[in-house]
């Protein structure tokens, strides 16, 4: 996982062509991950039995230190072995195509991608009764807030989803003796589950939001990033000879962690991905092929009439008891290319 740096700088998606040969790029947002300082408060004392996490505060805080020295050694050789005894889930699929292709990368981004840091101002929201818990906490050298989602794999810990914000996050509900308390991604919380985000936001790629998209808030930062992709599918010099289409992609991993907020609505952490098609169109066939750009070449070299890219993503979805929800915050990663 990367300092977020790189992430900013890499988040737009791109498109250029050429006379002889179409050329269609695309770029994906990345992640930071790191270790820190810093707590949430104590729980208080409980009636008996106690209500208890899977980690003490203490124990967690080890588990972001190993994970933050451990992912600081991967990256700097792009060890992804290594870096798979810390991290899995949608993240890890996201970190496996930085790694690949990493060797595309402006020296700037590769510079901020190895370089080690730190999570900062952690607070830790662990929920009774799961096997695993939240951290709220700013990477070193950032000013964007993260939450991370650190899950048991067998008997490893592992951090499976980081999220950057550039929205505030919302305040978590720890009333329950100090804990956090999760919530079935199944459970409809005013319009909608944590379940039906995933598709609700992949719609705004696909319809522009016609369809499934229109449960969620076409306002925020997120959905007016992916209303401008769609809306710019038709635009540009690459439109003359190619069309592009989003279609929904089942998550490399699907597990959703929801935890309740401190006004009763819910905060969930959501898998979601999509693939990018940018195909000739028939006319143009015969005539022209389309030439991957560099990341896309680390998957496929071959020119070819369609390009699919596949982007695995996470993002984080507010769900009110009352209103439309919103996806507050998105990451992708391109992770294949045919």
């Amino acid at each position: 996982m990367p300092s977020p740096a790189p992430t900013l700088a890499r988040a737009a998606r791109r498109s250029v062509i050429t006379l002889v040969a179409l050329g269609v790029t695309s770029a994906a947002t990345l992640t930071g991950c790191s270790g820190g300082t810093g707590d949430a408060a104590a729980p208080s004392a409980s009636a008996s039995p106690p209500l208890k996490g899977a980690v003490t505060r203490a124990q967690a805080a080890k588990i972001v230190d190993n994970y933050v020295a451990v992912n600081n050694k991967a990256n700097g050789t792009r060890n992804a072995k290594l870096l798979g005894t810390v991290e899995s889930g949608q993240v890890h699929e996201q970190s496996k195509g930085d790694y690949a292709t990493f060797g595309t990368w402006t020296k700037a981004d590769q510079s901020d991608y190895e370089k080690p840091f730190s999570y900062q101002d952690r607070e830790y929201y662990i929920p009774a009764d799961e096997d695993w818990f939240a951290v709220k906490a700013t990477a070193s050298g950032s000013k964007t807030p993260a939450l991370l989602v650190f899950g048991k794999e067998g008997s490893s810990w592992k951090l499976m989803s980081a999220v950057y914000s550039d929205a505030p996050i919302p305040t978590i509900d720890t009333s329950n003796h100090g804990l956090a308390t999760a919530v079935a991604p199944s459970t409809r919380v005013g319009t909608l589950a944590p379940n039906d985000v995933s598709p609700a936001f992949e719609d705004l790629y696909v319809t522009g939001g016609k369809k499934a998209g229109a449960a969620i808030s076409h306002t925020t930062s997120p959905a007016k990033d992916a209303l401008k992709l769609y809306k710019d599918r038709t635009k540009g010099k690459l439109a003359k000879w190619a069309t592009k289409k989003f279609f929904a992609k089942d998550p490399a991993y699907k597990e959703t962690y929801a935890l309740r907020l401190a006004d009763g609505g819910l905060l969930a952490v959501i898998p979601t991905s999509h693939t990018q098609e940018q195909m000739l169109k028939p006319q143009y066939m015969s005539s022209f092929q389309i030439t991957p750009d560099d990341e896309e070449a680390v998957y496929n070299p071959a020119k070819r009439v369609v390009i699919t890219d596949t982007f695995q993503g996470m993002a984080l979805a507010v769900l009110p008891k009352s209103g439309k929800p919103s996806v507050i915050a998105y990451e992708y990663g391109m992770t294949d290319s045919k």
